[in-house]
């Protein structure tokens, strides 16, 4: 079934684009891996029919439960009523296909070019109280905390620089994200220059001071809890699911007939 999902996948995709430090301009040569994540079609006799949905798909160079190294590159193809789910609730991870700079799409349809010009409709206060929440899990397993508490650290990391870099560096990129998100209802890719070179220094270890770092954090964080908590921010509550919705109807209709085997079209 995995083989038969790829093809499925790649034959009905719309849209795929980079992800992960690439996309966010903080990839560090010979050190990060590669990231790509996408939104395809399912066919109408898995929507409508009996063979059951397909969620998603994930393609690797390592096994899966074994870390990324430099150079690995992995793919996530999910299917576009997924996506749309995960996304509508503020998943800053698949928000980013919406944001992507142009050089960082590597494949996009009509349907992918309309789905990322409905990316204003996907931001909403409710996505940054999310992108808060991702930043609190960094937070708890560079700390060991919580339900994160037993998550493997990077050890060759702390060994270097005292704390796992990667996690705070993740944790401040959220932060600063979540609050351009929350002061201007926008998402910047690749980060703005300034910002992006201070989520570097920390991920690079040029920044000894953990606790200086976790301080850093915690402003932005609360800089964003109390935007949303006097209601200043230009985000609507919710995002537009209606407008959504509507699209996602007419992009299943429009691509199945557009697949359909000839003497099936109408």
């Amino acid at each position: 079934m995995t083989a038969g999902l790829d093809a499925v996948a790649r034959a009905n995709e719309i849209l795929r684009t980079e992800a992960g430090s690439g996309v966010h301009g903080l990839a560090i040569a010979g050190v990060s891996d590669h990231d790509e994540n996408g939104v395809f079609i399912e066919p109408a006799e898995h929507v409508m029919g009996l063979a059951g949905p397909l969620d998603h798909y994930t393609r690797r160079d390592r096994p899966e439960g074994h870390r990324s190294q430099a150079g690995d590159r992995e793919c996530t193809l999910y299917s576009l009523r997924k996506f749309l789910r995960l996304a509508v609730a503020g998943n800053p991870n698949l928000l980013l296909v919406l944001y992507a700079p142009k050089e960082s799409v590597f494949r996009s349809t009509p349907l992918g070019d309309e789905l990322r010009a409905l990316g204003p409709a996907f931001l909403s206060q409710q996505a940054a109280r999310r992108t808060v929440g991702y930043l609190d899990g960094q937070v708890a397993m560079l700390l060991g905390r919580g339900r994160q508490k037993d998550m493997p650290k990077r050890p060759e990391l702390v060994a270097a620089h005292g704390y796992d870099t990667k996690f705070a560096s993740h944790a401040l990129r959220l932060g600063l994200q979540g609050l351009e998100m929350t002061e201007h209802a926008r998402l910047t890719l690749p980060m703005p220059a300034e910002q992006r070179e201070r989520v570097l220094a920390v991920k690079s270890g040029a920044v000894p001071d953990l606790d200086a770092v976790l301080a850093e954090i915690a402003a932005v964080r609360d800089r964003i809890e109390s935007l949303l908590d006097a209601g200043t921010t230009p985000l609507p509550a919710e995002p537009d699911t209606d407008r959504i919705s509507a699209w996602s109807v007419e992009a299943h209709l429009r691509h199945w007939a557009a697949t359909a085997p000839r003497g099936d079209r109408r």
